[in-house]
């Protein structure tokens, strides 16, 4: 079955946690111990209403604040599809979990409160949704209920949101709009009622028909290697085999390709995709690969087209999403991870810090604090073969790693 992975964001109170329980309880994945347990802590609380919200609040500090502070995966499915949906904070000061929530998704959700319409943490969700290339944006309109399931107001609200688009930089993105009553079950699973002038495609009708073929984004074909297989046994005697998942594009039996970082020259021999041959391995599979050449590969090197190079260097700017509370300054030296490997980095310069709210740079800039955004050039200790982010999610990200306390403090897009 296919798995669709999905980031939620919107601000403090716009019913993140409440549009996501309501998800759950239409479409019946609320197990009857989870559901009897919301029913009684909503009758503790006084409310008339199931608080779906505390169907996904699980600490007890987001409990007490009715906040979400850190990132909680839910998992659900329907019969077309099995769904797991990132709940990220909203608050300013939780951005850098936003961005560990949103960075393995595929498809976002971004909530507006309806009495509210387009507020400043509205750019900041939208631009992070923007750096990190996700492909299908869901813009819903939420508490339509509290403006009395007003057309006016959902298309005023639409239009601000318009406007906010003609200032990304992602032009392929898909988005669409549905009003929504997360409270009440209007246009989640099922057609609201209260609101005939909407004829579109309600929030989870949305999500049904994204396919899965598009939405990753379509680039160089990438094969990191992850582990060299050498059965070594009769049968097999001089089996030599590049196990890994190919990003970006497909691979076939023929293609000339070019090993890195020793750039040797060889052809795909035969691909492997469990016990099958295939002459193709398409976007994202897990496949095994051998060569026409014995060609020395291990663990971290990559395989690609001999006509379709990645930048091979020492040195690289990225923009970071800063992580850690101790600051980063220029000079300050981490690990960069890029997919399996690690190599020593040092920070060259900081360009400037930028405004997710699309008002802008601040160019003086000399060191970053925790939730940062900004723009950083790095020199490392030996060449790493990289795509720029736009081009390739996969092969264009990494994350900083403190030498000292082994914490991941950064994620970063090359640029």
């Amino acid at each position: 079955m296919e798995v669709l992975k999905i980031a939620t964001a919107g601000s403090v109170d716009d019913g993140k946690s409440t549009l996501i329980g309501r998800l759950l309880y239409d479409t019946k994945s609320l197990t009857t111990d989870k559901l009897e347990a919301i029913e009684k802590k909503s009758k503790q609380l006084g409310y008339d209403y199931l608080d779906f919200s505390l169907a996904t609040d699980g600490l007890v500090a987001e409990r007490e604040q009715g906040i979400t502070i850190d990132v909680a995966h839910i998992y659900f499915s329907t019969a077309n599809k099995s769904y797991i949906i990132a709940d990220t904070p909203g608050h300013v000061e939780y951005t850098r979990n936003m961005v560990t929530g949103a960075s393995t998704s595929q498809a976002a959700i971004i909530l507006i409160d309806a009495r509210k319409g387009v507020i400043e943490q509205t750019n900041r969700h939208f631009f992070i949704n923007n750096l990190l290339r996700i492909k299908t944006v869901i813009v819903a309109i939420n508490k339509m209920d509290l403006v009395a399931f007003s057309e006016e107001r959902y298309n005023t609200i639409k239009s601000d949101f318009e406007t906010l688009m003609g200032k990304r930089d992602y032009q392929d993105q898909k988005i669409s709009f549905v009003p929504v009553s997360a409270l009440k079950g209007d246009n989640v699973v099922n057609k609201s009622e209260k609101m005939p002038w909407y004829t579109g495609k309600t929030l989870l009708e949305n999500l049904e028909s994204i396919a899965v073929q598009d939405i990753y984004n379509v680039g160089a074909p990438r094969f990191p290697v992850q582990y060299v297989i050498r059965p070594k046994t009769e049968d097999f005697h001089d089996f030599r085999g590049y196990a890994g998942k190919v990003y970006g594009g497909e691979l076939s039996v023929g293609d000339e390709v070019v090993v890195l970082p020793s750039q040797t020259k060889s052809k795909i021999k035969a691909i492997y995709f469990h016990d099958e041959n295939v002459e193709t391995a398409s976007r994202r599979s897990s496949v095994l690969i051998t060569l026409e050449d014995d060609v020395n590969i291990s663990r971290g090197d990559m395989i690609v087209k001999a006509n379709d190079l990645p930048t091979i260097d020492k040195q690289f700017t990225a923009i970071i999403s800063w992580m850690d509370d101790q600051k980063l300054t220029a000079s300050s030296r981490y690990i960069v991870q890029h997919g399996v490997n690690k190599v020593l980095a040092k920070v060259a310069c900081i360009h400037n810090k930028i405004n997710p709210d699309y008002s802008g740079t601040e160019d003086t800039v000399d060191a970053l604090g925790m939730n940062d955004i900004a723009t950083v050039s790095f020199k490392l200790n030996k060449p790493i073969f990289y795509d720029a982010f736009k081009n390739h999610r996969t092969n264009g990200s990494f994350i900083l790693i403190d030498s000292q306390s082994n914490n991941t403090v950064g994620a970063g897009f090359i640029q």
